[in-house]
């Protein structure tokens, strides 16, 4: 395959609206492959020599893939073949109807939960909300070893006041990680990826409501406070839920928006007559 084979790809003749025919690349059979398929995938960035080997590649992937497709339609049962060309059609026609519906459903439906609606579910959905792991609202510091303030860092991380705060801040560069924010709940999983020393083993031990803890491994020390805790089987706080009940809101309105699009394309087709029911017992 030579270098400049696509050195005349992009040119057109149609200055004197000439009609330009299809430049065949490949053949198999009775089927080819033409330099527009495979134009929109030669980068502005490629050298001719990227180009033309690329194109290479492309021609003899497309070549047996295409010997392959033929030499299937020989040898495989004809009730295989069938199978397949049933599963295509099935396929294609999922994939246009799914991307036409989403396009529907994008258009036609708010996106909007307000917080009425959310707590409206979440009052009458209670019972299945219940925890299954264990959650807490803390606040915590990881200090380097030997950190100096130490003693300082940790009045400042117990009491927790409005100066309190800006102090932290102000040298929250020297900690490793932090978590200030203690009204939100956070899983005990992930506390346990975030300060190692607190295990799932040893979780009931520093993880209860009020609880102060200083901890230490081989990187760091550990500060932390525990605000508020709630167990496995406690129903999950809805600042902790909002996110899922959204979720659940928005697909139940996607749902019913679909079920009354359905309705409508099926009536307006049987006013304007292009769908019939056939009944063999009239």
């Amino acid at each position: 395959m030579g270098i400049g084979i696509f050195s005349t790809l992009f040119s057109c003749d149609t200055y004197f609206n000439k009609k330009v025919e299809k430049e065949p690349l490949a053949r198999v059979g009775e089927d080819f492959l033409y330099k527009e398929d495979v134009a929109p995938f030669i980068k502005e960035s490629m050298s001719k020599e990227d180009s033309a080997s690329f194109v290479t590649n492309y021609i003899n992937n497309w070549a047996s893939k295409q010997l392959l497709l033929s030499k299937s339609k020989i040898n495989l049962p004809e009730e295989k073949l069938a199978e397949f060309d049933a599963l295509v059609n099935t396929y294609r026609t999922d994939l246009y109807t799914r991307a036409y519906q989403e396009a529907l459903v994008a258009q036609g439906t708010d996106s909007l939960i307000t917080d009425a609606q959310l707590e409206q579910f979440y009052d009458q959905q209670q019972e299945n909300f219940r925890l299954k792991e264990r959650i807490v609202r803390i606040r915590f510091v990881q200090l380097p070893l030997n950190f100096l303030n130490q003693d300082e860092v940790e009045k400042r991380l117990r009491s927790f006041n409005e100066e309190d705060l800006v102090y932290l801040d102000s040298i929250g560069v020297q900690f490793k990680k932090l978590n200030f924010n203690d009204s939100i709940w956070v899983s005990s999983s992930r506390i346990f990826e975030e300060i190692p020393p607190i295990t799932f083993d040893n979780q009931d031990r520093y993880l209860k409501n009020s609880q102060f803890f200083e901890l230490q491994d081989s990187i760091g020390v550990y500060l932390g406070k525990i605000e508020e805790v709630k167990d496995v089987n406690d129903i999950a706080p809805l600042s902790y839920i909002a996110p899922t009940i959204k979720q659940v809101l928005l697909s139940r309105r996607k749902i019913d928006y679909l079920r009354k699009l359905e309705t409508e394309i099926i009536d307006e087709a049987i006013r304007e007559k292009e769908f019939e029911v056939y009944n063999d017992n009239e």
